[in-house]
Order: C-alpha cells, then sequence, then structure tokens
C-alpha cells in the first residue's frame, strides 16, 4: 500500500508515522507512506501556499496551484484509488470505512490548513472527504495520521496477532468487551472467574454478552444503527 500525504507543516506528521505499528510496518516493507511539502510548488520566491480569500473572510485560505501540481506530479507517477481530503463537513471517520480503505493500493491524502482550501479543489481534484470528529483542529495532519494509524494496522502482517484486529471495537458493530491480564487478584480486584476457567466457550458467551451490554450502556447509538 502507498499513502501519499500532502502538507504545508510536513514535520507535524514525523513522529505519529515513525513509531509503533505505523513505524514497523514501515520498516517492514508493508506500507510505503511518503509525507510530501505543498510549499515545493509554492507560488513565488516566498514558495507561498496561501493567499486572502475572495469575498473578505477572515483567515488564510490554501491555493488551488500549488496542491493541483504536486497531485498531478504523483499522478503522472501511478494511478490511484482515492485523493481524500480531511474535513470537518466529510463523511464521519468509522471502522467500515477503515476496512474499506485498507484494501486499496494507492491514496493521497490532502491536509488543510490556515481557513481552509480553495474550493475548486474539492470540486475537481478531490475524490472523498473525511472527518474525525464534529470539531476544528488547527490543520488536517493529525487527523492524516489517524486515519492512516487505522489502514495500516489492518495490513496483513502489520499487527504481531494478525487476529487482534478482527476483535477491535466496531468491527461487529460492537464495542470490545473487558479485557484483563496477570495477576489474576490486585488490590482485591478480581478478574472474572469465568475467563480463568479455561473453558472456550464459557468465555466466547461471556464476552458476547459484555460486548452487548457495554454497547448499550456507553453507545447505544450503535445498537440502533447495526441491530
Amino acid at each position: 500500500m502507498r499513502i501519499d500525504i500532502l502538507s504545508v507543516v510536513p514535520q507535524l506528521l514525523d513522529s505519529p508515522l515513525s513509531f509503533s505499528i505505523v513505524g514497523r510496518a514501515i520498516k517492514k516493507g508493508l506500507v510505503d507512506i511518503r509525507v510530501h511539502d505543498l510549499r515545493k510548488y509554492g507560488i513565488g520566491p516566498r514558495k507561498n501556499v496561501d493567499d486572502y480569500s475572495y469575498g473578505g473572510d477572515a483567515g488564510m485560505v490554501m491555493m488551488v496551484e500549488p496542491v493541483y501540481r504536486m497531485i498531478e506530479e504523483l499522478k503522472s507517477e501511478r494511478s490511484y484509488d482515492e485523493v481524500i481530503y480531511m474535513s470537518p463537513d466529510g463523511e464521519r471517520l468509522n471502522q467500515s470505512i477503515s476496512n474499506e480503505l485498507s484494501l486499496k493500493e494507492n491514496i493521497i491524502i490532502l491536509c488543510g490548513h490556515y481557513k481552509g482550501i480553495d474550493h475548486r479543489i474539492r470540486e475537481h481534484l478531490i475524490t472523498r472527504e473525511i472527518s474525525v470528529g464534529d470539531y476544528v483542529v488547527s490543520g488536517g495532519e493529525i487527523p492524516a495520521a489517524l486515519l492512516a494509524d487505522s489502514l495500516v494496522r489492518l495490513i496483513p502482517g502489520a499487527l504481531t496477532d494478525e487476529t487482534s484486529a478482527l476483535s477491535d471495537s466496531f468491527q461487529d458493530g460492537l464495542l470490545s468487551p473487558p479485557v484483563y491480564t496477570r495477576p489474576a487478584e490486585f488490590n482485591g480486584w478480581k478478574v472474572p472467574d469465568v475467563l480463568l476457567s479455561g473453558n472456550p466457550k464459557l468465555v466466547q458467551q461471556w464476552q458476547d454478552e459484555q460486548a452487548l451490554e457495554r454497547t448499550k450502556a456507553l453507545r447505544p447509538e450503535l445498537i440502533n444503527k447495526n441491530f
């Protein structure tokens, strides 16, 4: 899988993409993530990538030309399944979207900044807009890192135990059941007896019940949506 991320502040992505599961997947050659500085195609001697908006609104807007030229350069090298813009008014990122995108071969992710991007980019260059929630952050870099992480961990070989992702929250429309590890008792707090029983059937039944109960209590809207 190849992920190209376009940013005006590429340094913000150095750490999130260098460690843990994503970093290991890159080192293993399971995914190729490239972060591109849009200032490469900035305008004028100062390599400007933003300008004042027509209409006089406050805040600067990312210009169409640098984004267009960067995307065209990348497309000249390979075809892309999606050109994604991280946007607060895009479709809400969920596990289903991550599952779908993890099967793609080549993806471009555009990180907005300042007041946003020239709308012509959204009209003519972007194939999909994705949001990580109903709030606004300073730029699309952190949302892009979230999206990339959610995709990479689904690539076969990225996780030490490939079956681990199958039991993640939301994979079956429910939250995950509680998990415990050693010791079996700490400070008087005990691990449920069923998990110590050694009976896989009883353990699975308990986990299914707990997943359903936790979802009803914490995220009841998931029950209404998926069941």
